[in-house]
């Protein structure tokens, strides 16, 4: 069975064009954010900023609407992992906020998120951000033309595990995007190398490990949303996304498409 008729898209150059510029509207809008957080401003003042941004830059937020969500971005503080809806808390110095982000240009999606620190966070907090963002890079610097998709997922694991005694979540994933800003083929954060689907030119994935202080068991609030891990310990997100090409890996929503994290890795950079 071929990529397609697993419901897989596959991008015409020009079509993964519009995918960078999408991306970049995205990494942009996610480093406005970066410089407006601090204590005391509100998620909902942080997702006003970020739905500005993107329309001004002639994107449309990929995220409002999306199923009914009701935020431009996902805000999620401390022991929410992902999809917590913008409001009224306000953030305290010693927080973590996980901002995720996307937007659509031309009816193509870039989809990314940080984690950022509201102030001084214990040193624990700050080495789970940095793990789970390496092991974003890891995953990334592991897709090669012809490898699976699960060679990403092994790369993400390896990495988390190799740093200390973290949880990895596994019923969220990263995803395929293009068109729509989830689709097949499912990319999660752990699990063997060498399986699922073939990684061709074309392919566009967002790699996205989501990683705890504790356990890996999370649930879901009564807002249907926002998902917070079961032990009550702190959460960190990061995701980017890319596509490959003859030369490498290409990261769409990264302002330098990924060259400087890839080539610190000894990866070739495929961008342009």
């Amino acid at each position: 069975m071929g990529l397609r008729d697993r419901g897989v898209e596959i991008k015409t150059p020009e079509q993964i064009a519009s995918m960078r510029r999408a991306g970049l509207v995205v990494g942009e809008t996610l480093e406005l954010l970066r410089s407006h957080v601090r204590a005391g401003i509100t998620t909902r003042e942080l997702d006003a900023i970020a739905e500005d941004n993107i329309r001004s830059s002639g994107a449309t937020p990929s995220f409002l609407g999306y199923h009914g969500f009701p935020g431009s971005i996902c805000a999620s503080v401390n022991d929410e992992v992902v999809h917590g809806i913008p409001g009224d808390r306000v953030l305290a110095d010693g927080d973590v906020v996980s901002i995720d982000c996307g937007a659509i240009v031309d009816g193509w999606h870039g989809d990314a998120a940080i984690t950022v620190a509201v102030g001084t966070v214990p040193a624990e907090v700050t080495e789970l951000m940095r793990v789970t963002e390496e092991a974003m890079w890891r995953g990334i610097a592991a897709a090669r033309l012809g490898g699976r998709v699960t060679d990403i997922s092994h790369a993400v694991e390896k990495h988390v595990r190799s740093q200390g005694s973290y949880g990895i979540l596994e019923d969220y994933t990263g995803h395929g995007i293009g068109s729509a800003m989830h689709q097949p083929p499912d990319v999660p954060n752990y699990g063997r190398a060498g399986r699922g689907p073939k990684l061709v030119r074309g392919l566009a994935l967002a790699v996205e490990p989501m990683v705890t202080l504790g356990g890996k068991d999370v649930s879901t609030l009564e807002d249907d949303w926002t998902v917070v891990t079961d032990d009550g310990s702190r959460a960190a997100h990061f995701e980017h996304t890319f596509t490959l090409t003859e030369g490498g890996a290409w990261v769409l929503t990264a302002l330098d498409g990924g060259e400087a994290a890839l080539t610190a890795l000894g990866v070739p950079f495929g961008g342009r």
